[in-house]
């Protein structure tokens, strides 16, 4: 269990907007994607009671922890598991946590990440080169820095960290191996770009490179959010808040293509994907943290939130008068009952 300091020192990013943008009502149903230290899914099961239920998940086991001691007092509305949001469908599926009314990816790390010095996710005080939010995860930064050739930790380093200087930094590194810690590795990058030359340190990208390879977070980004989109019930809310471009592009490509009706290349005179919207753009500017929110939590500076809407319309499912019904009474009466819930399951289910 997470200690009372742990839970302290974690705090949510964009939270109010977070609230509002998933339409949190009381006896909704939420996925919290990356429940980190619980603070988003503490506001949203404080705003979705009496009724409301959660389902929270994140690959770091400690986090877990934290969240379980987080959300204490809710214990009875929500379930955490430990597991990889690459998996949400599966998890769903396992635990009959399907449809719901919105799911909320925070990504990035969390403080208790940075925080925890045996993790080596920071360059501030001397660790390990782990890098890993799960344990069961096979492949650490330690490997990929004293493994890999000099021409695929290039193409790495300038792939998910946009660092101008990685074939210098890749080549400090291959020359200088083995390197065993956080500050040895960044004091190599620091010698192969010249010193420091700005607010930000010269090794940001490259950790971020690394973490970003480690966890294969993009990956699981676009497969999570493909998942996502079959489990939103009528008008759920997708929200997601990123940290860095590679992310926002991602979830920027991915609702900007599930919110129009056809992906047919231009040349092409008639549609012939049959690819029908199934999103509702929200937020046509991504909503970032006020002025007042950066100055209280620095970590806060580079989020950007995303939203959508789900659209579910008859072809989605079964082309009969019953869903129909189904889909405007669930409209009318804010999902309210069960065995209107189960309903719809059945037909989300069955498409």
């Amino acid at each position: 269990m997470g200690s009372d300091a742990e839970v302290s020192r974690h705090i949510p990013v964009l939270l109010q907007e977070t609230i509002r943008a998933l339409g949190v009502q009381p006896g909704g149903r939420y996925i919290d994607c990356t429940v980190g230290g619980g603070g988003h899914a503490l506001a949203i099961l404080e705003h979705s009671s009496p009724g409301g239920q959660l389902l929270g998940i994140d690959a770091d086991p400690q986090a877990i922890k934290v969240a379980r001691a987080t959300l204490k007092n809710y214990e009875e509305s929500v379930l955490l598991v430990n597991d990889n949001f690459a998996n949400l469908q599966a998890i769903c599926i396992k635990f009959d946590f399907f449809p719901v009314h919105g799911i909320l990816f925070d990504l990035g790390l969390s403080s208790l990440q940075l925080s925890d010095e045996s993790r080596g996710f920071s360059f501030q005080t001397d660790a390990p080169l782990d890098m890993r939010f799960s344990p069961r995860t096979e492949l650490t930064a330690e490997e990929i820095i004293n493994r890999w050739s000099e021409e695929r930790l290039s193409y790495l380093i300038r792939r998910y960290g946009e660092e101008p200087f990685s074939r210098q930094i890749a080549r400090y590194i291959v020359k200088a191996r083995p390197i065993r810690s956080t500050l040895h590795l960044a004091q190599i990058i620091e010698q192969a770009v010249g010193g420091r030359k700005g607010k930000i340190h010269p090794a940001t990208k490259t950790f971020q490179a690394l973490r970003i390879a480690v966890n294969r977070e993009l990956e699981n980004l676009e497969a999570a959010l493909k998942q996502a989109l079959d489990l939103l019930g009528y008008e759920g809310r997708l929200v997601v808040i990123s940290y860095h471009s590679l992310e926002d592009r991602i979830v920027k490509q991915f609702m900007q293509r599930e919110a129009r009706d056809c992906l047919c290349p231009p040349e092409i005179p008639a549609c012939v994907c049959g690819h029908k919207a199934r999103l509702r753009l929200l937020t046509r500017k991504i909503v970032t943290p006020s002025e007042a929110e950066v100055a209280s939590n620095p970590r806060s500076r580079s989020a950007r939130m995303r939203v959508a809407e789900r659209i579910v319309v008859p072809e989605d499912c079964y082309e009969s008068d019953a869903v129909t019904s189904i889909l405007s009474e669930t409209k009318a009466i804010a999902w309210k009952k069960p065995l209107l819930l189960q309903k719809l399951k059945m037909v989300f289910a069955a498409s």
